[in-house]
């Protein structure tokens, strides 16, 4: 065997000893990067011990914002300020593994800081699950906090949630309220029963049952108009009947004209 011949077949090993390890090399990775693809966004928020989680998902129809400022669009406007119809941007803030802060914008761009753990784009129906389970799950303002952007994300149905958060009694009651409001904004027929549930349920909360019967004021369509009529004829707390007899104030359903007709005529 010539010197050239041996050089040849080291190499050959070598490129052979090259490919193989790049293959458990490529394979490895495959394996590494597998657990971290399938992990939840409550799996990957549990790693942090400390400092803040990033995260983006796409906003539901007609919800645009500026950065910090998040409104609805109307498409009959004669005129609407810059807005960006998304993404839903989300920060965690974490201290010695507990979520002490949500903060929620839509538009914009992120800030660069230190100790930050980007989930980048997430999808949006898992967002709104994991934190519609931070608002039945955690205490305080961070359970308040965590209904916000569950409402915003695409392609998610966070109703049935709120209506099961609001009629919690041990949920935080801001909590209970906040899930009241965003249930008047997105329900549709079976919430809007449940919002009547809630105000006629003697043993709730004053301010959440108060809270529900501001929500049935601002369905769409008045569609709540049924409902507050009946409490204003039939409920026992003379407060709660106020109340419904003001939100129905600022309706123009002739059915609420009837209303309150009859009340100034009823001897």
């Amino acid at each position: 065997m010539t010197a050239k011949e041996i050089r040849r077949g080291r190499g050959g090993r070598r490129g052979r000893r090259l490919a193989v390890l790049t293959a458990v090399c490529t394979a490895m990775g495959v394996v590494l990067a597998m657990p971290l693809a399938s992990q939840s966004i409550a799996d990957q928020v549990a790693a942090v011990r400390d400092g803040q989680v990033r995260m983006s998902f796409t906003a539901r129809e007609g919800v645009c914002g500026n950065g910090r400022n998040i409104t609805t669009h109307r498409d009959d406007d004669d005129w609407e300020s810059w807005c960006e119809p998304g993404p839903v941007r989300v920060a965690i803030d974490i201290r010695d593994r507990e979520i002490v802060d949500i903060d929620t914008y839509v538009g914009g761009r992120w800030r660069a800081r230190n100790n930050v753990t980007d989930l980048q784009m997430v999808p949006a129906p898992a967002a709104a699950d994991y934190f519609m389970s931070l608002a039945q799950t955690e205490r305080g303002k961070v359970s308040k906090d965590a209904i916000f952007p569950a409402t915003l994300a695409d392609s998610a149905v966070v109703w049935p949630e709120l209506l099961v958060i609001a009629k919690n009694t041990d949920r935080p009651r801001e909590t209970r309220k906040s899930a009241v409001f965003w249930l008047g904004q997105a329900a549709g027929e079976a919430a809007t029963e449940g919002l009547g549930e809630i105000v006629y349920d003697e043993s709730g909360d004053g301010e959440v049952r108060e809270s529900a019967i501001f929500a049935l004021s601002q369905l769409d369509d008045d569609a709540g108009v049924p409902i507050l009529i009946d409490i204003v004829r039939n409920h026992r707390d003379p407060n709660l009947k106020k109340k419904a007899i003001f939100w129905l104030g600022q309706s123009e359903d002739p059915r609420v004209v009837a209303l309150f007709e009859e009340l100034l005529v009823k001897p």
